[in-house]
């Protein structure tokens, strides 16, 4: 028994060292990460998209990952936000979970809690972060970071500051190019013996859509096409889509990139910048344009700011891809381009995200991994925010915890999806009022129906076929033909909400809309014994 035990003792120890002298052997290494992350970039403002700016404004950057690795159709935001979409992404989680439910009173990221970087750094990785964070908490899981700090960590387009690794540094330049500068130079002094993970992550193409000096006359003699909802009525969406701050009548000066008078003072002229136009104040090429054309100069405007800061951000990528390039480090590195949710760029007459409607929900998702991912794959399955995660962990070879909400697609991008692959996804969006003024709402999307209910101060439910309307104009939940349908996806939803752990009240969400989360449990508590 003794030769036995002993003969069991030594196999336990030399398998993992010749497991280990096997991989080394044959250089098999961990892939790198560069995951390169945008603020509101619209699937529709990506010429690997397809949508009504491919020939004017195209990404052939963004393109390239795309015809070299998979582009994904089907990438939906559970909570389509700045902030709590990145923090969705960082621990696999939904907004109730990881306690960051929206920017505006949306207190504090807990750094504490486990996240993907941290998980790649205790397992041999070298991490770092460059750009936006976003998330009021100081980074953790990283060797090195330097993000945004000015504008409540929105960052600044000129000459933003940054916290360079706990110090506070005034950079001169436009953002974007910045920003890359800080990324490449992280790459060039890394350990090259160690696999890196480096989060890229651009301001742009956020509000106030300032583009470099170069893009600023891109399209100056061009008028820009309007989308197809771009005059919406709101008919049967009044308090919905027809109750917001967001179309373009809501441009103020800055967005029109206005000069203040010399007069006023600092603190003035950002009131003066930042709080809309005076009632009959002349600020249009001519004072002969009615409301209709009034809303379409201001969109011209907007739209061509937004397209040229994304050509920068196209630019930039191209100048990592070609680093990777010179380095030798394409064939070992997966690249990952996203945004932390879509954008309107016109449709329903909006800008901005916020609501469930598609050109909000959707995230654009490209991603490259030579030898891995066939080249010019396309995967329409539906994917969300909480399963990026557990796929680059998945990708690593590292232990993805069993406690993640979200679920790995790296089978689904090599072609192989499982047979129990979600077919519908969960939605839950909590700010209100601040800012534009959206209800909150929740709902559920799968490939071809859509289901939502705003409930802050409404009770109203929408309901769309994707299929015959992809505009949502037609709001069927009134529909007597659609009935069995929507009742089939209420109870759906309602195991969605339970199994990902969301059984809270009307009430207590209309708290969590209108705290900043001082007393939220204490308030939870005293609402249940009710």
């Amino acid at each position: 028994m003794y030769q036995f035990n002993k003969f069991l003792f030594w196999i336990v120890i030399l398998i993992p060292i010749f497991s280990h002298s096997q991989n080394n052997t044959n250089n098999i290494k961990p892939p790198n990460i560069i995951f390169i992350f945008s603020d509101d970039h619209a699937t529709n403002a990506i010429s690997a998209y397809g949508g009504l700016f491919t020939d004017l404004a195209p990404t052939p950057n963004i393109d390239r990952i795309a015809n070299e690795g998979a582009l994904l159709k089907n990438v939906l935001c559970t909570n389509a936000i700045c902030g709590p979409s990145r923090a969705a992404i960082l621990t696999g989680k939904y907004s109730h979970i990881n306690g960051y439910y929206k920017n505006y009173k949306g207190g504090v990221f807990d750094n504490q809690q486990w996240t993907y970087p941290q998980a790649l750094q205790q397992s041999g990785y070298q991490t770092a972060l460059v750009g936006k964070w976003h998330l009021a908490s100081e980074p953790v899981g990283f060797d090195y970071y330097k993000y945004h700090i000015s504008r409540g960590e929105q960052g600044l387009y000129w000459d933003p500051i940054y916290n360079d690794n706990g110090n506070n540094t005034k950079e001169k330049g436009y953002a974007t190019n910045l920003t890359t500068d800080f990324a490449i130079d992280w790459l060039q002094g890394r350990d090259d013996n160690e696999p890196f993970c480096l989060l890229l992550q651009y301001k742009a193409p956020h509000r106030e859509w300032s583009p470099d000096t170069k893009y600023e006359e891109l399209w100056d003699e061009i008028e820009m096409p309007y989308p197809l909802t771009f005059n919406d009525n709101y008919e049967g969406r009044e308090l919905t889509a027809g109750d917001t701050e967001m179309t373009m009548d809501y441009f103020n000066r800055q967005d029109m990139k206005m000069t203040p008078p010399d007069s006023l003072s600092k603190k003035k002229r950002r009131e003066w910048l930042q709080f809309g136009f005076k009632p009959g104040e002349i600020v249009t090429p001519s004072n002969n344009l009615n409301s209709k054309e009034v809303r379409k100069w201001k969109y011209q405007k907007y739209i061509k700011d937004y397209l040229a800061t994304i050509k920068s951000v196209d630019d930039n990528i191209g100048r990592v891809l070609e680093y990777l390039k010179v380095n030798g480090l394409e064939e070992n590195t997966i690249v990952v381009y996203s945004s932390d949710q879509g954008f309107f760029l016109g449709e329903h007459g909006f800008f901005d995200k916020r609501f469930m409607y598609e050109e909000s929900l959707k995230m654009p998702f490209v991603i490259r991994y030579p030898g891995i991912i066939k080249p010019g794959t396309v995967v329409d399955d539906i994917i969300s925010n909480i399963d990026f995660a557990p796929t680059l962990l998945d990708m690593a070879g590292v232990f993805i915890p069993e406690n993640i909400q979200g679920n790995s697609f790296f089978q689904n991008l090599k072609d192989e999806t499982s047979n129990d692959w979600r077919q519908s996804m969960y939605y839950h969006y909590y700010e209100y009022p601040y800012y534009h003024r959206v209800q909150p709402h929740y709902g559920i999307r799968n490939q071809r129906y859509k289901l939502m209910h705003f409930y802050y101060n409404i009770d109203t439910w929408e309901f769309y076929d994707l299929q015959n309307d992809p505009s949502e104009i037609n709001n069927l939940i009134n529909n007597p033909s659609y009935a069995s349908t929507i009742n089939r996806l209420k109870s759906e939803l309602n195991q969605l909400k339970k199994s990902y752990g969301n059984n809270m009240s009307v009430e207590e969400l209309r708290y969590i809309s209108d705290t900043d989360f001082g007393g939220l449990e204490s308030k939870k508590k005293q609402i249940q014994k009710q």
